[in-house]
């Protein structure tokens, strides 16, 4: 039996901050969005958008993922939600925002929706975004810098098969601070979570360096014996 709620209600929408990693230039990157249409027309944003009826708040995120910039396939989790009145100029909008983590030479960036392009932008020269997106931004590089101490979510911004300067670099970019070489390779290695795949770099300029992968396997066990990631 429908049931109509005698009280108005706030919109809901999803947005999402997709950060990458640019590897051999050692950037890190947020994907944003220009919007195609009022408000803010021509402004860069995070992408997003309304909730369908019917619709769950996660898939939303993924399907405007999808419509808005061609990303699929990531890793994402639930960041804040964001529920100021004066938030968005059309209306009393909430939104649930999300972090979202992604190998950017795996995705094929394509503006589509109401997204005019879908670009990626340095997290440290950023345009000046719609809506309150800086301070969703803000809290979400807040949550990656925090948590990519404890937990290995960081693999996530890396080639599948990458060196242990490639993980060095990832740890020196997000956290924005230089690192003992030989201090770092330690206590990553000592993690047990890496997995040497006896190979080497190939078509590089320098010296090639061995090939690594995140072991899957061997981390859920770390945790499952009672231990834990951390840096």
């Amino acid at each position: 039996m429908s049931y109509t709620y005698k009280y108005p209600r706030p919109a809901l929408t999803v947005d999402t901050v997709v950060f990458g990693l640019d590897v051999d230039n050692n950037k890190w990157l947020v994907l944003l969005v220009e919007r195609g249409g009022e408000p803010f027309k021509g402004k860069w944003a995070i992408p997003g958008g309304f909730v369908n009826v019917g619709e769950s708040v996660d898939d939303a995120a993924l399907r405007e993922l999808e419509e808005e910039c061609g990303v699929k396939k990531v890793f994402i989790e639930q960041l804040y939600t964001f529920g100021a009145p004066d938030r968005d100029p059309r209306e009393h909008v909430v939104s649930v925002a999300y972090l979202v983590l992604v190998n950017i030479k795996d995705q094929q960036i394509i503006a589509g929706s109401d997204a005019s392009r879908a670009e990626w932008f340095p997290v440290k020269s950023l345009p000046k975004l719609a809506f309150d997106h800086q301070k969703i931004l803000a809290m979400a590089k807040k949550r990656l810098q925090g948590k990519i101490r404890y937990d290995p979510l960081g693999f996530e911004l890396l080639p599948k098969k990458f060196t242990l300067t490639q993980l060095q670099n990832l740890y020196e970019t997000i956290l924005d601070t230089p690192l003992d070489k030989r201090n770092f390779r330690k206590k990553v290695q000592a993690q047990g979570i890496l997995r040497d795949l006896g190979e080497i770099q190939k078509n590089v300029t320098h010296r090639a360096a061995k090939l690594y992968s995140f072991d899957k396997r061997a981390y859920r066990k770390v945790v499952k014996s009672g231990g834990h990631f951390s840096f």
